[in-house]
């Protein structure tokens, strides 16, 4: 059995700062693995001690994804090794031509059974690229994972839905978004640092699409609307009721 986890190399969000006109500023911001994904390593670690296979980290963006820093954060987490395409053309890469790329990493890898993702990146926050990579992949995806069990071809996931939750059986290749609370990501200690230096990564060129047509002009805080500081008169209980709760659905919130 082969996993892949594919993680993002993306700016840290606590160090970005936002202006006084609501702007956000990431040019402070160091990169890091994306906190989510660092789950997915982690779910993936313990299914790979389960069922002894191999654990591998794809990742691709721009080529300060294999650097020396950048390669000891994943290896250090669980990984057995790398597979990553660091090519300064792919940074700020959208969702689709990210996932693109990382179908052809992965396709690369060979014979992976599963892959998994964080079900979100620290920086951009699309959830886009589970789905847009299972489909490049031909393989179905499922998201929202809380568990992860069994052996190649034959694993047993659950996973987080409306009203409760959901057990699957999945035979052949999947793709798994993990939800943010599935596991606790271990912490390195220095003899995981020391001991990653030593895993191999490999760096492989895959022919990258082009740009996707769409940029990122500004990013800031959402929107509030204005208070309409209705204040309703509580002399009559049953009166005041009648109208906060003409007032609530006439904002539609009721």
């Amino acid at each position: 059995m082969k996993i892949a986890v594919a993680y993002k190399w993306a700016p840290n969000p606590q160090d970005a700062t936002v202006a006084g006109d609501g702007t956000v500023d990431w040019s402070r911001a160091k990169a890091s693995v994306s906190e989510y994904d660092q789950v997915a390593v982690e779910v993936g670690r313990r299914l790979a001690d389960a069922t002894g296979a191999e654990l591998v980290g794809v990742t691709i963006g721009a080529a300060d994804v294999g650097s020396t820093m950048a390669r000891k954060a994943a290896l250090s987490r669980g990984l057995d090794r790398l597979v990553l395409v660091g090519d300064d053309q792919l940074a700020g890469a959208g969702a689709t031509r990210t996932a693109t790329v990382l179908a052809q990493v992965v396709d690369l890898v060979g014979d992976v059974d599963v892959v998994l993702t964080g079900d979100s990146s620290q920086d951009l926050g699309a959830q886009l690229v589970p789905a847009v990579l299972a489909a490049t992949l031909g393989w179905p995806v499922l998201t929202n994972v809380t568990s992860v069990v069994g052996t190649a071809g034959d694993l047993t996931v659950e996973r987080v839905q409306e009203g409760g939750t959901q057990t699957l059986h999945v035979t052949g290749p999947v793709v798994l978004a993990v939800s943010g609370d599935a596991a606790v990501p271990r912490v390195p200690g220095m003899k995981d640092i020391l001991a990653a230096g030593k895993r191999p990564t490999d760096v492989v060129d895959v022919p990258a699409p082009a740009p996707e047509p769409i940029t990122v002009v500004s990013s800031g805080p959402p929107v509030l609307k204005a208070r309409k500081r209705q204040v309703i008169d509580g002399a009559d209980p049953a009166a005041a009721a009648a109208v906060l709760v003409a007032a609530l659905r006439a904002d539609n919130v009721l």
